[in-house]
């Protein structure tokens, strides 16, 4: 990993100096334009309006219009604003971690200690994890003022940049202010459903299964040219599951717990789901593979 930042993490007169990297990446084929007709690869550039040349971004400069007038800011004006210039990640509060919105994460970064000794990092380190707080911090990044989080992922410090708060739209759906009765058996066989998918939470289980499948496509085609079948290359797919309304909540929620305690017990023994699965109350097997699971969660 290559440092994208360099700095200090400051709290009172404790000064922790820092490199920052990004703690993500992406994993999506990388695809580009074509045009449909021949093949050939889409381009674009940036032409400036006046002369209709070709500009190098090298030579682009910012502008804010006002609608009369147009202000032009350079790379050195940007450069000269007294936030830009600071090399400091300054810690603002410590706050209860439960009462960092997850809405409001962004961006996150891991903090490597830079200096001889990280006995000031890893202080900073355990007094969060003890405490059980997150420290709120400001500081800017590539041109911009950003709020963060600092909070312990293992034994690092990760700076996960937050929104603002005027960035997150409210959440405004007529249907939520109609009156709703939930009967008491609704809610406990509700409660038995959540209870038959209770796990503990391994990402490492769980794939892009659209980025798998496109790198399969892609492979196909390199190898068959167009010629390709999709139905023979995936497998014939199953119908789409209905989308519409629930007729009868109580049957559902009953058939969705069976099938999924009827999976879990099949997938314990080391059975096939798909071929050892028992009929259901709703005329459906009641094993089903982790895919199926995951569906009929989503629509109960």
């Amino acid at each position: 990993m290559r440092a994208i930042w360099k700095g200090a993490l400051t709290f009172g007169l404790v000064n922790v100096p820092v490199k920052v990297y990004s703690a993500t990446e992406d994993h999506d084929v990388p695809l580009h334009q074509v045009h449909d007709k021949d093949g050939g690869r889409i381009r674009y550039q940036r032409i400036c309006e006046i002369d209709g040349e070709v500009v190098p971004y090298a030579d682009i400069d910012r502008a804010y219009s006002d609608g009369e007038k147009t202000v032009i800011l350079t790379k050195e004006d940007l450069r000269s604003l007294p936030s830009e210039k600071s090399r400091e990640i300054d810690v603002v509060e410590f706050v209860p971690s439960d009462q960092v919105d997850l809405l409001t994460l962004d961006k996150a970064y891991y903090l490597e200690p830079d200096s001889s000794s990280p006995k000031a990092y890893v202080l900073l380190r355990k007094t969060l994890e003890q405490t059980e707080r997150t420290a709120i911090v400001r500081f800017s990044l590539r041109q911009k003022t950003r709020l963060a989080a600092l909070r312990v992922r293992g034994e690092v410090l990760v700076l996960q940049t937050l929104l603002w708060a005027d960035e997150v739209r409210e959440a405004s759906f007529p249907a939520l202010d109609e009156s709703v009765k939930i009967l008491a058996k609704e809610l406990e066989m509700s409660a038995a459903l959540v209870d038959s998918f209770a796990a503990d939470f391994d990402p490492e289980e769980f794939e892009d299964e659209y980025q798998a499948e496109l790198r399969t496509l892609i492979d196909a085609k390199l190898e068959r040219g167009d010629a390709v079948d999709t139905a023979e290359t995936f497998g014939e797919s199953e119908e789409a599951a209905s989308g519409g309304e629930v007729i009868d909540l109580m049957e559902a929620l009953r058939a969705s717990v069976e099938k999924s305690r009827a999976a879990r017990s099949a997938k314990a023994s080391g059975a096939d789901p798909a071929e050892d699965a028992e009929e259901g109350s709703d005329g459906h097997p009641s094993g089903a593979s982790s895919k199926k699971k995951k569906s009929s969660a989503k629509a109960s």
